[in-house]
């Protein structure tokens, strides 16, 4: 009898050393959820070039012709940002400058042609991909300055008036720093340029560095 007793209080004696243990091993640490500093709101600036494909119709009574004017541009963005969850809508301007003169024949005279100034107000709706990368589209407003220098009349400048529509990447190099490559189409429409009906329309690819603040 004694003995069963003493192996009683022996058993239970282990048996609460193993609980005493198990309560003071340590507990694992808690699983922290890290979330990105990196969000695209705000408002932003930058800088760009590219290449400038130009379209240019043609018309006088009688008559009609179409010229390409091919050339470099380079300018300045500015714009703000909004971002909800992975999408990101916003509004952006731009001025860009293009050289892309040609001297032609048209109608039996040397003509040269060209634009110079154009520029852009756009809204914007992007899609973030791994927080750094926002995929967007992109349209509104586009204007640009057309001129037609015929020999021996006075150079005349116009203002076309238009739409550009268009997308691109833009890239977080770091929090505040980041790249970006565009493509947009713009139709200036047409004006009567020096008793000629000019038409242009004109495809851009362009590449820049902005910086959010």
């Amino acid at each position: 009898m004694i003995r069963n007793v003493l192996v009683a209080v022996f058993g239970a004696s282990l048996l609460g050393g193993a609980a005493h243990a198990a309560d003071l091993a340590p507990e694992p640490a808690p699983t922290v959820e890290t979330i990105s500093s990196f969000v695209w709101t705000g408002g932003y600036l930058g800088l760009q070039g590219g290449g400038g494909w130009l379209n240019s119709d043609l018309s006088v009574p009688g008559g009609s012709a179409s010229e390409k004017f091919s050339g470099g541009l380079f300018g300045a963005f500015a714009g703000y940002n909004y971002q909800h969850g992975d999408w990101v809508v916003g509004v952006e301007g731009d001025v860009s400058y293009n050289w892309n003169d040609e001297t032609v024949t048209v109608f039996g005279s040397d003509t040269e042609a060209g634009t110079d100034v154009s520029g852009s107000v756009r809204a914007r709706l992007g899609y973030t991909v791994n927080d750094r990368t926002l995929i967007y589209a992109t349209g509104g407003w586009a204007v640009t300055r057309g001129f037609v220098d015929v020999a021996g009349a006075p150079k005349e400048k116009e203002t076309f008036n238009g739409w550009t529509i268009g997308g691109g990447v833009d890239y977080g190099f770091t929090d505040s720093v980041f790249g970006r490559a565009e493509y947009r189409y713009n139709d200036f429409g047409d004006k009567d340029v020096g008793g000629v009906n000019v038409d242009l329309d004109q495809h851009q690819f362009t590449v820049g560095v902005g910086v959010k603040f």
